[in-house]
């Protein structure tokens, strides 16, 4: 079964943007705010769609499809390093940035936001090599 990665690929571009213009913006501009907040919701939407992805890819691993779609956040990226779709360091960073996002659900300030900027190089490229490593499993399962 083929794995759309496009939409999760307009997302990390997008978030690219965002980051390079809120990197170009002076410090306290409505600019540098209207970027910040795009790219801190950028950044939520990408931890969603990496978690819906990587579903999809356990469920070729998994004897029950309905087990993967029990499965919390963060088992989710337990279970992709373990059969080889992250590495064991990735996943962790992934579960990082989910604990940024949940110590910090409800906190959508300055604090919130800068912190959340500080990660996006990192985030980025885990994106990036996560949907590599989607496609080269769907196009695996493909082939087999």
């Amino acid at each position: 079964m083929t794995i759309d990665t496009t939409f999760f690929s307009r997302c990390i571009k997008t978030l690219d943007m965002a980051y390079e213009k809120v990197v170009q913006a002076e410090d306290g501009s409505i600019d540098y705010e209207m970027y910040r907040s795009a790219c801190v919701k950028e950044f939520e939407i990408i931890l969603e769609q990496a978690g819906k992805l990587l579903r999809k890819c356990l469920k070729d691993f998994m004897h029950s499809p309905k087990a993967v779609d029990r499965m919390v956040f963060k088992e989710v990226f337990r279970q992709a390093a373990q059969h080889d779709l992250l590495s064991l360091e990735q996943a962790e960073r992934w579960l990082s940035y989910r604990d940024n996002r949940n110590n910090t659900a409800h906190d959508y300030g300055k604090k919130f936001a800068e912190y959340t900027l500080k990660l996006l190089p990192d985030f980025m490229a885990d994106a990036q090599a996560l949907e590599k490593s989607i496609k080269q499993h769907s196009e695996q399962v493909d082939n087999d």
